[in-house]
């Protein structure tokens, strides 16, 4: 089980990362996988991809709570860029809360912030290496705005998020720390990440489980990661993935559904 791309880490510019945490662009290589996963994803993203015959598009791919499994990868799709988009920028870049995308793809230019419509109209016109030149001459700088609410936000995403040498913080700790009720923490994350500050670091900490399982014993990486032991870790491991860590990363994994991801919306 893999992914139906390839993907490439692209260096995000120093002008954009107040709206951009990270690109990818992907391309399928001439043999692809009879299979593949979608991991949960916290993040919004934007996706341009670029069908056999040439047709481009350009997509809005909102958080997913959970995993799925594909079979058959849609060979019509051969390339394709991924924008996540910084938490707290949906809004301000597509016209809508974060919540409202969640579980969902829509056409970018069915969003309703103008930005959305120009950013659909152009880049689906642009080679990928003129993407991130076009995006950066577009978007404001972030400094230019009242960013007193998105900084907060950020530091919470910071607080609740799972990396090597910090686990992620309980909500009320975080909510106590940043002077904020867990109510308008929630309604926080609702509106710039479009998940409950819970389920974010949930999903954030199993993402890091499943970098850091390959190399790692199972019990340690339960330690470090926060969880109160490895059953802990192993249970909520299942809720979102469907399976088991062992399982997952040993092939045993649900049955494959046909392939939608890369279908039009």
């Amino acid at each position: 089980m893999t992914n139906a791309h390839a993907e490439r880490a692209l260096t995000v510019p120093a002008a954009l990362r107040g709206w951009i945490t990270g690109i990818e662009s992907a391309g399928a290589g001439e043999e692809l996988p009879a299979s593949f996963a979608q991991v949960p994803d916290t993040a919004t993203k934007l996706v341009v991809r670029v069908e056999a015959g040439g047709r481009r598009d350009a997509l809005v791919i909102g958080p997913r709570t959970r995993a799925s499994y594909y079979a058959d990868a849609d060979r019509r799709v051969v390339s394709c860029v991924q924008v996540s988009l910084r938490p707290g920028t949906v809004r301000p870049l597509l016209g809508t809360a974060a919540v409202d995308l969640v579980g969902r793809a829509a056409p970018l230019g069915a969003l309703p912030a103008g930005t959305a419509h120009q950013l659909s109209r152009e880049l689906v016109e642009l080679p990928p290496e003129e993407m991130l030149a076009y995006v950066t001459d577009l978007l404001p700088d972030p400094s230019a705005a009242d960013r007193s609410r998105t900084r907060l936000l950020w530091a919470a995403v910071d607080a609740l998020s799972t990396r090597s040498g910090h686990a992620p913080g309980q909500v009320k700790e975080v909510a106590r720390e940043l002077a904020v009720s867990e109510r308008q923490l929630r309604n926080l994350f609702a509106e710039g990440v479009g998940l409950s500050p819970k389920h974010y670091a949930r999903i954030d900490r199993v993402r890091h489980v499943l970098n850091e399982a390959p190399r790692a014993d199972w019990a340690e990486l339960a330690a470090a990661t926060g969880y109160y032991d490895q059953s802990h870790m192993t249970a909520d491991f299942r809720t979102l993935m469907g399976v088991p860590p062992r399982s997952y990363f040993t092939g045993r994994l649900p049955e494959a559904q046909p392939c939608q991801a890369f279908r039009r919306a």
